[in-house]
């Protein structure tokens, strides 16, 4: 099945701030032990959500003015710490289809990008003020325009980074190298069939 290009991507927001957000809080390490990432989501940021006994702590996660959110927004360096895949996987499964933040750890950011969800940056002031208009009105609808490189959201807009390479990917629909390699499998056996010491 053929990748989708991705040219913009449009939801409700949820403002979850904090500078250094590691992968290990948003998918603490003991739930990692899936053999698929099928129910990740119901462990996102289960650490800074729940009370040892299982209840819920007061979170912008929790709130369920936020519930439905798919754009999630926070600080700087976020998904820093380890490289585990699992993170993105969390976030994907719980629902969320882009990450507007200050910046990214590189590695998260290409785990990110592998799922089809941009993670986009943007400066402190357009965050804090994105962030404000969220929790004022969650229903807020924002739309991150990858092919302009903005985010909007009702009569204001702002200009957001995303690396050329990246965003080349998601407007060719070629942001999964191993859906591409699927895409190629008559190929691939094409050329195998040709090569002499691959016959049987």
């Amino acid at each position: 099945m053929a990748l989708e290009t991705i040219t913009t991507v449009t939801g409700k927001g949820v403002y979850v701030p904090g500078s250094d957000i590691d992968t290990d809080r948003i998918i603490p390490a003991r739930f990692m032990k899936c053999v698929t990432f099928d129910g990740l989501g119901e462990y996102l940021f289960y650490d800074v959500r729940h009370h040892e006994d299982g209840s819920l702590k007061a979170h912008p996660l929790n709130d369920p003015k936020h519930a439905g959110a798919t754009i999630l927004i926070s600080g700087v360096n976020f998904g820093c710490g380890s490289s585990r895949e699992h993170a993105p996987q969390a976030l994907n499964k719980a629902g969320f289809k882009a990450v507007i933040a200050q910046s990214f750890a590189e590695i998260f950011f290409g785990n990110c990008g592998t799922l089809g969800m941009p993670c986009v940056a943007a400066t402190a002031e357009d965050i804090e003020k994105l962030g404000t208009a969220v929790r004022e009105n969650p229903d807020l609808e924002i739309t991150i325009d990858v092919e302009k490189n903005r985010v909007f959201y009702g009569d204001e807009n702002f200009t957001v980074h995303l690396p050329d390479s990246a965003r080349d990917a998601f407007l060719s629909a070629r942001w999964d190298p191993i859906g591409e390699l699927l895409e190629g499998e008559s190929e691939i056996e094409a050329t195998a069939g040709a090569l002499p010491y691959m016959a049987r």
